[in-house]
C-alpha cells in the first residue's frame, strides 16, 4: 500500500535555512575574488595602483556592510517578529513550528487507487455565525475596515478566525500573516509588513554591490587581455556570477520600489482583479439608502423559543425575532454602510509620497539604514488598521454617501441588497 505523501512544510524548512547559507558562502567567495584576487594581488602588487585598489576596496567594504546589515535585519525580523496575526479564539499564540494550527483545506481531487488518504487533510472551518464571536469588536470599533458583501469581516478557515486588514493566510507557514507579501527563501521566512522595508534595502544594496563587483571585474579582464593569453578564471567567474546576481538582485530592487510606490503587496498584485467591500462608519440615525446596504454591530442575539407542547424533545427550538439590544450594547452601537469597491482599485493607495513614508519612514536615514520598522506596523488608529486613500472619498461620492449627496450616483453601479 503506499505510503501517504509527507507534507512540504518540511522541506520549506530546509530549504529556508540551507539558503541563506548559500548565500553566505556567495559572498565570501565573492570577497575573495574582489579584494583578494584583483585588487590586492592584480592592481596594487602586480600593477602598483595601490590608490585604486584602496579606494575600490573600501568603497566596496562600506556597500559590503551596509547590504549585510541590511540581510541580517531582514533576517532578525523574518525570524523573531514575521507579522503573525495574534490568535484569539481559544487557541495558543506560538510559531507554527510549536503548535501548528490545521492546515487550509486541501484542493478536492480524485484519490488514485491504493492512495491512503492525506492524514494532515483538515475539514473546512465555518464563518463564525455567533454575534458575540471573539475578536468581532477589533473590527467594529474602527471607522473603517474590510468586509464581505453582507458587512462581517473576512473570515480565515486556517486560523479559525476573523482576519484583519491586509492579512492572508500562509500556508506554509500555518498562520495569517499581515501585509503578507511572500515567502522569500534568500532571507529565510515570510517577508511581510515587519520586514518589507529592510528587505527593500537589502535588494537596493545587493544590486549596488553586484553592479560595483561586475564593473570592477570587467573593467580588470580588459586590462587582462591584452597581458595574457588566456584570461583569467577568478576574474571570468566573477564576471558571469556579478552579471547573473545583478540581473536578479536588481529585479527585486524594483519590484520592491513598485509595490512601496504604489502601496501593495505581492497577494495584492495577484488578487487586484477581485470585487472587495470596506465598511464604513456613518452615524447611526441615517437614513436608509437604495446605494449601499448597511450593517449595525454589535449584531443582534436571536430568541430561541422552547419548543411547543407535545412537539419532539429532539426538535430544535424555533427562534424568534431579534432579542432588543440592553442598555449597553445600545451605547455601544455602531452602523456601517458597506460600499463596493471594483476591480484593480486600491483603497490604499496614499500617493507616491505618503505610500513611501508609510513603508520607508520619514527621514531620510531610515531610508538608507535598516534602523526602524514601518509606520505602517502600527494599527492603533481608531480610523483603520491602515491609512484609507482618496479612493475612500471617491467611494462615498460614488454611493451618495450621507454629506455627499450633491454627486450623483454612477448609474453603472450595481446595487446591494440590505445586510442583516
Amino acid at each position: 500500500m503506499a505510503r501517504p505523501s509527507p507534507s512540504n512544510r518540511a522541506s520549506t524548512r530546509i530549504a529556508l535555512r540551507l539558503i541563506p547559507i548559500f548565500i553566505l558562502c556567495a559572498f565570501v567567495v565573492a570577497t575573495y575574488i574582489y579584494v583578494g584576487h584583483i585588487c590586492v594581488q592584480f592592481y596594487i602588487q602586480k600593477k602598483g595602483r595601490t590608490g585604486f585598489g584602496a579606494g575600490m576596496i573600501v568603497l566596496y567594504f562600506v556597500i559590503f556592510f551596509i547590504m549585510i546589515a541590511a540581510y541580517l535585519r531582514t533576517f532578525a525580523a523574518v525570524i523573531r517578529d514575521p507579522g503573525l496575526v495574534p490568535l484569539v479564539n481559544g487557541q495558543e499564540d506560538e510559531t507554527n513550528e510549536k503548535q501548528p494550527p490545521p492546515p487550509p483545506p486541501p484542493r478536492r481531487r480524485r484519490r488514485r487507487r491504493g492512495e491512503e488518504p492525506d492524514v494532515e487533510a483538515q475539514p473546512w472551518t465555518p464563518v463564525d455565525m455567533n454575534p458575540d464571536s471573539p475578536g468581532l469588536e477589533n473590527f467594529y470599533s474602527k471607522d473603517v475596515f474590510v468586509c464581505e458583501a453582507d458587512g462581517r469581516p473576512k473570515w480565515c478557515s486556517g486560523c479559525r478566525q476573523w482576519k484583519p486588514d491586509r492579512a492572508h493566510h500562509s500556508s506554509e507557514i500555518g498562520r495569517c500573516v499581515r501585509k503578507m507579501d511572500h515567502l522569500c527563501p534568500w532571507v529565510g521566512g515570510m517577508v511581510s509588513e515587519t520586514s518589507f522595508n529592510f528587505f527593500a534595502q537589502f535588494t537596493f544594496y545587493c544590486a549596488l554591490y553586484c553592479s560595483l563587483v561586475l564593473g570592477v571585474t570587467a573593467y580588470t579582464l580588459t586590462q587582462q587581455s591584452g597581458e595574457r593569453r588566456d584570461p583569467d578564471g577568478w576574474v571570468v567567474a566573477g564576471v558571469v556570477l556579478s552579471a547573473f546576481f545583478v540581473l536578479f538582485s536588481g529585479g527585486m530592487a524594483l519590484t520592491s520600489l513598485r509595490y512601496i510606490l504604489t502601496n501593495m503587496t505581492n497577494i495584492d498584485m495577484f488578487s487586484r482583479t477581485r470585487i472587495s467591500y470596506l465598511a464604513v462608519h456613518i452615524p447611526l440615525d441615517s437614513p436608509p439608502s437604495s446605494h449601499y446596504p448597511t450593517i449595525v454591530y454589535p449584531l443582534e442575539q436571536p430568541i430561541l423559543l422552547p419548543p411547543a407542547a407535545g412537539a419532539d424533545a429532539r426538535t430544535e427550538p424555533a427562534s424568534a425575532p431579534a432579542q432588543p439590544a440592553d442598555g449597553r450594547d445600545l451605547r455601544a452601537q455602531r452602523k456601517f454602510a458597506i460600499l463596493r469597491v471594483e476591480s484593480r482599485e486600491n483603497p490604499w493607495d496614499l500617493g507616491f509620497g505618503r505610500n513611501w513614508t508609510s513603508v520607508m519612514g520619514h527621514s531620510p536615514l531610515e531610508w538608507l539604514l535598516p534602523i526602524k520598522h514601518s509606520p505602517c506596523c502600527d494599527h492603533d488608529s481608531m480610523e483603520s488598521d491602515y491609512p484609507a486613500g482618496p479612493l475612500l472619498d471617491e467611494l462615498k461620492k460614488r454611493f451618495n454617501f450621507p454629506g455627499q449627496e450633491g454627486v450623483s450616483l454612477d448609474p453603472t453601479q450595481p446595487k446591494e441588497h440590505v445586510a442583516v
